[in-house]
């Protein structure tokens, strides 16, 4: 076996690299941000799984068929709820074993800790009541942004407890320093102050004077800037003047660009490759097209040997040169799920079919997804510029023909995508995450990844 990091060569019984010192067991962890010991535990599995695929013998050969068991068969996918309940379980120092706490006993903690901190069941009226909304944020996949929001006010939350919430439980950026609702939140949470408070800055920012944006604030390459700007906010009249920035004449709010940004840059360039490949088959569909045009010719006996010329010359500039602007959504779609089945009319076949349905998700990198960022109806998430990295990556074996760099450097540009969008780092712990990190370690990685989806959707043998 080989540390990932530096390519030593390491033993299974070694815990940490002799050469770079990186942790083989648990390398993302992060014991500085969370102290709890079960994340780390299920850190340190997923990636035995991890590495149990990778160097296996027959990883070469069956690269697919090894990532596919892994996923089917071993790695879980924590859900919000498993995160609400193992924090509610630290948070709380129940005595009881973590695994033998009843859903009804969460549900009773939630609704005594609200009633303390005297936090309503939802940031609008609602006729839900407590017990039936916490009995769904137990027991969900996930839960929208703002519940994270509520529950940070009602079970008391640091500011770090909402950000873990937020990138861990949610896979999602951390508070928007861009949002002035979630600034007010950010707000609240720094200083102590609890629903109440938030319910009055909330008040009075949205019967604010009008103001017109700041440019320099809001469209910042980088979203660290203006993050910065909110940390320096020490007291409400600075908390007003930071928010006061961050409104329009329309009285609406402008959102982080970073995120929009580094996913234009990603698409251009997987529209650049797929440009690319539709180039070299075309070179090879024209190839073959001239060389048959010419044997044809050769026989034509009425034709001059300088019409003959012309003919072939005509012939040639007819070959399409495809450029990134005739790259669409759907061709996006074509090469990335390529091994996706798809109906009568084109469109993939819906996810619920697929085995790994519950691992893959709204992962599915397709031309409606596309669509909907594209036209900003939907929110880009880390998903979307992990797999564009990823598909960038798998298409430049010639620059990394080795598997083991290759996983470094992909590792490292995606973090630094990530935490550049406040969306943390890889999470090995995610099934879909730690999908495409084996994938890259294979020796064609979008082709391993073709097979894998293509598996999912296979019949059991």
């Amino acid at each position: 076996m080989y540390c990932y990091k530096c390519g030593a060569a390491i033993t299974a019984e070694m815990k940490f690299c002799p050469l770079c010192g990186v942790n083989l067991k648990n390398t993302q962890a992060h014991p500085d941000k969370s102290d709890d010991a079960d994340d780390i535990e299920y850190t340190n599995i997923a990636w035995e799984h991890l590495y149990e695929a990778v160097d296996d013998t027959m990883f070469l050969e069956q690269d697919a068929e090894l990532i596919y068991d892994s996923l089917k068969h071993k790695l879980r996918f924590i859900s919000f709820g498993d995160y609400l309940k193992r924090y509610i379980y630290t948070k709380f120092r129940f005595e009881e074993s973590f695994s033998v706490i009843d859903l009804s006993e969460y549900q009773r903690m939630i609704k005594k800790s609200f009633e303390i901190t005297q936090t309503p069941a939802s940031f609008t009226p609602t006729t839900a009541k407590l017990s039936a909304l916490s009995k769904n944020w137990l027991t969900q996949q996930t839960v929208k942004r703002n519940v994270v929001f509520l529950l940070g006010f009602g079970l008391g939350m640091s500011v770090d407890d909402v950000n873990l919430f937020l990138t861990k439980a949610l896979r999602e950026y951390e508070i928007n320093p861009k949002n002035p609702f979630e600034v007010i939140c950010w707000y609240c949470y720094k200083f102590g102050y609890g629903f109440d408070k938030f319910t009055e800055l909330w008040d009075i920012y949205n019967n604010s004077p009008k103001h017109v944006l700041d440019p320099s604030l809001l469209y910042t390459t980088h979203t660290m800037a203006i993050r910065n700007n909110m940390y320096s906010v020490y007291n409400e009249e600075t908390l007003f003047v930071h928010l006061s920035k961050l409104k329009n004449s329309d009285n609406t709010t402008q959102s982080s660009v970073t995120a929009k940004e580094y996913f234009n840059i990603l698409y251009d360039k997987a529209r650049a490759i797929v440009a690319d490949l539709y180039n070299q088959s075309e070179e090879e569909r024209h190839t073959a097209g001239l060389f048959s045009f010419r044997e044809r010719l050769s026989n034509n006996d009425r034709l001059y040997d300088y019409e003959k010329a012309e003919k072939i010359e005509i012939f040639r500039k007819k070959r399409r040169i495809y450029t990134i602007k005739d790259i669409s959504e759907s061709d996006i779609e074509h090469v990335i799920c390529s091994a996706i089945p798809t109906d009568k009319h084109g469109n993939l076949t819906p996810s619920k079919v697929s085995k790994l349905n519950a691992q893959f998700a709204g992962k599915r990198f397709s031309r409606q997804r596309i669509s909907e960022v594209l036209s900003e109806k939907s929110e880009i998430t880390r998903f979307d510029l992990i797999t564009l990295n990823f598909f960038i990556f798998s298409r430049s074996l010639s620059q990394y023909p080795d598997p083991k760099q290759r996983y470094i450097e992909f590792v490292d540009s995606t973090n630094h995508i990530l935490e550049k969008c406040s969306m943390g780092e890889l999470y090995v712990q995610n099934p879909y995450e730690c999908f495409v990190q084996m994938c890259i370690l294979s020796l064609d990685p979008l082709g391993t990844y073709a097979d894998v989806w293509e598996l999912s959707y296979e019949p059991d043998k």
